[in-house]
């Protein structure tokens, strides 16, 4: 990272903005170009491994994507606020963000209402939470284990 006096490296200060985040943003290879999409996203961290959890339609450029390619990029940010300075060129904006990069898979199906508990409860407090097997059987499930991330935070 260039910028190391914006760096955070405490893991528990990358989880918490993890934690505050609303979108994540997943970059698959795909044909000539990268292919982007805004996510919602769980997500977990068990002995040290962080692993982000997404859903999505059962068929799509997403899922061809990955099936080409599983390995993924991701992106997340939160806090934006417009510093203006002195001049038009002295303007910053303070953000937190983190980006990193892992193995994206499909769960199967006996793994989809755990994964998609932890989704949820990234949004809305934890409750009992059922899910209709009428969604599963039209819902794909995608887990993203973490293989490295890096975090920047800019405060005002």
């Amino acid at each position: 990272m260039r910028r190391k006096d914006r760096e955070v490296t405490d893991r528990s200060e990358i989880l918490a903005i993890m934690k505050q985040c609303d979108v994540c943003r997943i970059a698959f290879a795909c044909d000539e170009y990268p292919y982007i999409v805004p996510m919602n996203f769980g997500l977990t961290e068990t002995d040290g491994e962080v692993t982000l959890y997404f859903h999505s339609a059962l068929e799509g450029k997403k899922l061809r994507a990955l099936q080409q390619n599983p390995k993924v990029g991701f992106e997340m940010d939160r806090g934006h606020e417009l510093i203006v300075g002195q001049s038009a060129c002295d303007c910053t904006m303070a953000y937190e963000s983190v980006i990193g990069y892992g193995i994206m898979e499909i769960l199967e199906e006996n793994e989809k209402e755990k994964a998609l508990g932890f989704l949820v409860a990234h949004y809305r407090e934890s409750e009992e939470i059922v899910f209709e097997k009428a969604i599963l059987d039209k819902t794909a499930v995608l887990k993203l284990t973490v293989e490295k991330m890096t975090a920047k935070r800019l405060t005002k």
